[in-house]
């Protein structure tokens, strides 16, 4: 599981601002979705740029909190910021597509969430050059032929997506 934080309030679907976002947070979304531990807390909407209104603002988690809505945070309502500041999430458990609740749009190449059966439009990858079948550089299967992936603002998040899919963990 990785992506933009997006929460429910009032039928509507909205974002969270990364203001005082940090891997307490992100540690309570992963816990709340059944995804592990968190691995990451990628600030400045790292997986892109949500809709809508932005809920939370200002979270303050312990990081032992069952849900996101059990932080202390600046209230529910529309927050004074901008979605390039939509705050994200990288978990640890990689086998679990959770559509509407942490939506995952990595900006680099990877397609979807990590399931143990490929996901429909999902790039096949592979890790090469390494004595593991979960380390080595990692390539892609695209027009029927392998080819590298630049690592141009290539990060953690990016990985976690990469290790999950290929159960990696």
């Amino acid at each position: 599981c990785a992506g933009r934080v997006e929460v429910q309030h009032g039928g509507q679907w909205g974002t969270v601002c990364d203001d005082d976002w940090g891997l307490p947070d992100a540690a309570v979304v992963c816990r709340q979705l059944g995804c592990g531990s968190a691995l990451a807390a990628p600030p400045g909407a790292w997986f892109g740029e949500g809709s809508g209104p932005i809920w939370l603002n200002g979270l303050r988690c312990r990081g032992t909190e069952e849900r996101l809505a059990r932080c202390r945070h600046r209230g529910w309502r529309p927050h004074v910021c901008a979605h390039e500041e939509d705050a994200s999430a990288v978990c640890s458990g990689g086998h679990r597509l959770v559509s509407g609740r942490v939506r995952g749009y990595p900006p680099h190449g990877c397609q979807g969430h990590a399931d143990p059966a490929p996901l429909p439009g999902a790039p096949v990858v592979r890790l090469v050059g390494s004595t593991g079948r979960c380390a080595g550089r990692l390539e892609i299967f695209h027009a029927g032929r392998w080819g590298t992936v630049c690592d141009d603002l290539w990060g953690l998040p990016d990985a976690a997506v990469v290790c999950g899919q290929l159960g990696c963990g």
